[in-house]
């Protein structure tokens, strides 16, 4: 009776832990797969002249995206089913956004930003 019991439970310890090795498995298998994709794409768009320096949501499905193709720069409306050309930018328009968001980001405080974050809780 007693050497019943103790097989039993040497049988689902070593169900446990083939199912925790198979597991681990899945994930590490899972995980350089993933790195694998993640390779393939990145040597895929290394050589690309399409770039997208900035995207707007502007509503659930509707986004502006400001791409640099080649040397010039466009921005566009990307919805559901659509591409919209808005029209083509100069490198002014672009060094303008840039300064403005250094400004931005120079001006505010970290204690003006969790003042922020406490009202909103």
């Amino acid at each position: 009776m007693l050497l019943s019991s103790t097989s039993k439970r040497f049988d689902s310890i070593g169900q446990l832990l083939t199912v925790l090795l198979i597991f681990i498995f899945v994930l590490a298998l899972t995980y350089f797969a993933t790195k694998l994709t993640a390779g393939l794409q990145k040597g895929r768009l290394a050589g690309s002249n399409v770039e997208v320096l900035e995207t707007f949501r502007i509503a659930p499905t509707k986004y502006i995206q400001v791409v640099k193709i080649g040397r010039k720069y466009y921005s566009y409306v990307v919805c559901k089913d659509t591409v919209t050309l808005l029209g083509e930018m100069t490198e002014d328009d672009i060094a303008a956004l840039d300064q403005k968001e250094a400004e931005a980001a120079a001006n505010i405080s970290f204690k003006e930003i969790l003042d922020k974050f406490r009202k909103q809780q």
